[in-house]
């Protein structure tokens, strides 16, 4: 049987404890949502409950190139205002310590590391909180780099947890690092792994709405979604591409790509391409800067060859008609990891479909994914602080992490999760 241990049960006391947390929470500088950062709160409160000293660990933004390897270091990614808001929430004095870039190679010197370390041990700081993990050479590389940078981390530590749900991909940080070190999950993960388990074994009938900008990044999710699920509904570039193959439509700002997969999606889902819902009124614009010279149209009313301009919200309209109300107020299971609108100036149809969801008082709402939640809290505050305290409700911190999983038939098969299973 599978088991994903948990740092409660590791004597901690007086132990050095590396924690890979998930704040990718800072843009330009400025943190603009903390829910990420509350959320893993408690277990960095019940480390030091259990005598432990701790050195934290995240990723901000994308300052690696795939494509060339080179690293870019720039303060409108550095982890100084997760530090301070830290300190500030808890009353705690953090030590960042001060390892420097080598061009564009990253950070390769750890020895600052030691030095803010021994702090710790001395008691000049209550935690340190390591530069962003994707500063560091071999931190996404893949190759020897990875494996060094693994046991060098390793070396500064005498336990490692792991309380990076969003954090899916398999680096020297959430992956490696524990072919070195006693591996736990923190208590978000655990979290995080249960309420997955909505999704894999749901109280029917489950409805997924699912969207996004491109689809090369879904259509692995949404095939083995769509078997999941007892309906799927679609927005964004993913319900354009859909409407695009499907109708023979011509919709400004789809790729071939995305059209190409779109096709291949319809073949994939096979015998389940009845359980797609298609909203029956949609939002077209001709322009992505604007929030004016918009039109209404009706699916019906749409013959092939028709020329759309940019297709950038679903109608509010849509969630009016009885057989969608009818869907959503019959779910036993709703599962969320979308917004309907392609742009911040299109936030009708999320509105809602925010709005029905919440109206169905006796299911499960799971939601996923920052853009999912933040809209869900702008759009909507009164009803998002209602949902916050409400045991129906549940917000995961990421939802690449959700889909990952569902592509992996299991919260298990996720490779960050795979490192810290043992075997009982």
């Amino acid at each position: 049987m599978k088991k994903v241990p948990c740092f409660l049960d590791a004597d901690l006391q007086g132990k050095t404890v590396l924690v890979r947390m998930d704040h990718n929470v800072v843009k330009k500088g400025r943190i603009k949502d903390p829910t990420r950062i509350e959320a893993t709160i408690p277990t960095l409160l019940h480390i030091f409950k259990q005598g432990g000293r701790p050195i934290l660990m995240s990723h901000v933004g994308r300052p690696y190139d795939k494509k060339t390897g080179a690293i870019t270091v720039s303060e409108d990614e550095a982890v100084g205002p997760i530090v301070k808001y830290l300190e500030n929430k808890l009353q705690l004095r953090g030590l960042v310590p001060d390892c420097q870039a080598d061009g564009t190679n990253g950070i390769t010197d750890l020895a600052p590391l030691g030095a803010a370390v021994q702090e710790l041990k001395d008691g000049k700081a209550d935690f340190v909180y390591l530069p962003n993990t994707r500063w560091f050479k071999g931190e996404e590389s893949k190759d020897d780099a990875t494996e060094l940078l693994a046991k060098k981390l390793a070396s500064f530590a005498d336990d490692y947890v792991n309380d990076a749900f969003g954090s899916w991909q398999p680096h020297a940080s959430t992956y490696n690092i524990t072919r070195f070190l006693p591996s736990y999950a923190g208590l978000l993960m655990l979290k995080e792994i249960g309420n997955l388990q909505s999704i894999f074994e749901p109280r029917r009938p489950l409805v997924s709405v699912v969207a996004g900008s491109k689809f090369d990044t879904k259509i692995g999710p949404l095939s083995s979604l769509i078997q999941l699920s007892d309906k799927l509904v679609l927005g964004g570039v993913l319900y354009n591409a859909y409407l695009a193959v499907k109708y023979q439509l011509e919709i400004k700002g789809l790729d071939p790509e995305d059209l190409a997969l779109a096709e291949k999606f319809l073949q994939d889902a096979g015998p389940y391409q009845d359980r797609i819902v298609e909203l029956p009124y949609i939002i077209e614009s001709d322009s992505f800067e604007n929030a004016e010279n918009w039109r209404k149209h009706a699916l019906v009313d749409l013959k092939p060859g028709t020329q759309l301009n940019y297709v950038l919200d679903i109608a509010p309209e849509s969630f009016a008609e009885k057989a969608v109300q009818e869907l959503f107020s019959g779910a036993s299971t709703i599962f969320v990891n979308a917004v309907m609108g392609y742009t911040t100036l299109y936030t009708a149809g999320t509105r809602a479909m925010y709005n029905l969801i919440d109206k169905n008082t006796g299911a499960r709402k799971l939601f996923g994914g920052g853009d999912t939640i933040q809209d869900f809290r702008e759009l909507l505050p009164g009803i998002f602080a209602k949902a916050a305290n409400d045991p129906d409700y549940y917000f995961f911190t990421g939802g690449g992490a959700i889909l990952n999983a569902i592509v992996n038939g299991s919260p298990y098969g996720m490779k960050p999760v795979q490192a810290l299973i043992k075997e009982s």
